[in-house]
């Protein structure tokens, strides 16, 4: 059963905390614009670790704080905090896109907190503003300067929207439910500011990284190219790459691949204990 609690950030956001599972704590990240329903379709309970999933300030029932403050950064800054104040370390650490942007930072700032590495269709390596995220600063774009109906109408009908259409349905889906998110303005800034970041780390500090770590991607994905889960696997010399069913062509498939992957992961964590 799950379980929530509030924890309140050094600058006096109050943050969502959701936790399921027992045993070593987890710590697994969502993406953008997500909440803690997608760490919790895909993270096993069957393994004795306890999944917690700190919701990004304006994601899930966390407050959105100082707008000017979204970024990769500052979501990696809360959650260390969280695991400083909340649990002992080292810990497992991961993520999901956005999350495993976190994530990836955080094993190389703060190597002190992190035991092992889940790194889950990543959307960025270490550059920032990828152009694999230009679908989403458009839709952030327009959601700032016209009202949602008609943003959403634009980005059908732009260069992007239908290349998506025709390439990428699964991602363009996800892009549309942005249009209909709230509140409006916690959704626009997120989507600009965090397409525009990214995990703010050279790729010398990223090969440095020792901590088992297991990297997830998929094929037809625009949003989380494939590609950047094998660069991330090649700069880790640690890393273990699993390439998984895609998401657009089995859901179910999706998700038990995911799993999988993970289960044989933290076994091998729990046998070299």
């Amino acid at each position: 059963m799950n379980s929530t609690a509030p924890f309140e950030t050094r600058h006096g956001t109050l943050l969502n905390v959701d936790m399921a599972g027992a045993g070593a704590p987890v710590i697994f990240q969502h993406g953008l614009c997500g909440d803690s329903k997608q760490t919790e379709e895909a993270f096993p309970l069957d393994l004795g670790f306890r999944r917690i999933t700190i919701e990004a300030r304006g994601h899930g029932r966390s407050q959105p704080g100082n707008l000017d403050r979204l970024s990769i950064a500052t979501f990696a800054e809360d959650v260390a905090s969280y695991i400083e104040a909340q649990i002992a370390a080292p810990v497992v650490l991961g993520g999901i896109s956005m999350g495993a942007a976190i994530s990836l930072r955080l094993a190389v700032t703060r190597p002190d907190l992190v035991r092992a590495l889940v790194i889950a269709r990543p959307a960025w390596v270490t550059q920032s503003a990828p152009e694999n995220m230009a679908p989403n600063a458009e839709v952030g774009r327009l959601l700032q300067t016209m009202s949602p109906e008609d943003a959403r109408a634009e980005f059908l009908a732009g260069k992007i929207g239908q290349r998506l259409a025709g390439e990428a349905p699964d991602n363009l889906a996800s892009l549309l439910g942005f249009f209909s998110r709230l509140p409006h303005d916690v959704t626009a800034a997120l989507l600009t500011a965090i397409s525009g970041d990214g995990p703010g780390i050279p790729d010398a500090q990223v090969r440095a990284i020792t901590v088992p770590t297991l990297v997830i991607g998929h094929e037809r994905d625009v949003i989380h190219p494939l590609a950047h889960a094998q660069a991330l696997a090649k700069l880790i010399p640690t890393a273990r790459f699993v390439k998984i069913t895609p998401k657009a062509e089995n859901r179910s498939q999706y998700l038990a691949d995911f799993q999988m992957a993970m289960r044989n992961f933290f076994k091998e964590l729990t046998d070299n204990d």
